[in-house]
């Protein structure tokens, strides 16, 4: 969806992607210990309603959710206080985000396919070098697959990545956990499916 979509669909007061938190951010929990969480940096890049950051911030992280709709940061907030957490918000386009502080988390699920393919390699590095050694990058990416045709309400300025791209930006870092597979949406009413792609990357320390 483009940004416009997005901003009105947030300023409905119900919330479009539900409160509780997708499967991914609970995966971050395999990978750094709950003794280990409190006070380590996150960022979720794309964070929409916040449904996934406040998730976080109740495990203990410092949390910064990022979106470039206002309107799905400030429901962001609702459900933080709401969660009886905190979290940060600002407001930021993917495609040219500049961190404020290194993190010990980069976590991103909906969002990577606003970043255009020829702007790519400049906004991972700059997400790696961001990233506090030792730390992780929790990744989802739709990605093109012969069986899976386009979205209905996919954007005019949201861009697949190719089967194996997401994993190719991380090739220096160990890769703790990657999958690629198929899930059905509902998103804008119209029953489809996506292709996607999961990666889960630390950083040398």
């Amino acid at each position: 969806m483009d940004k416009e979509q997005l901003q009105q669909i947030y300023l409905q007061e119900e919330y479009y992607w539900g409160k509780e938190p997708n499967k991914l951010p609970q995966k971050v929990l395999e990978y750094i210990p709950n003794e280990q969480i409190q006070g380590k940096k996150a960022i979720d890049l794309g964070a929409g309603e916040g449904r996934d950051s406040v998730f976080l911030a109740k495990q203990g992280f410092d949390m910064t959710a990022m979106d470039f709709a206002p309107a799905g940061l400030a429901k962001a907030e609702r459900l933080a206080e709401e969660m009886g957490t905190t979290i940060r918000t600002v407001e930021g386009d993917i495609n040219h985000f500049v961190f404020p502080h290194p993190v010990d988390l980069v976590y991103s699920i909906g969002t990577l396919q606003y970043i255009h393919p020829s702007n790519r390699a400049q906004q991972f590095k700059h997400f790696k070098e961001n990233t506090l050694p030792g730390g992780l990058n929790v990744l989802f990416a739709f990605s093109e697959h012969p069986d899976i045709a386009l979205a209905p309400d996919w954007g005019k300025n949201e861009y697949l990545y190719q089967r194996n791209e997401l994993q190719g930006y991380y090739a220096d870092w160990k890769t703790l956990f990657t999958e690629e597979f198929i899930f059905d949406c509902y998103s804008s009413g119209v029953p489809h499916r996506h292709a996607s792609r999961i990666l889960i990357a630390k950083k040398p320390s």
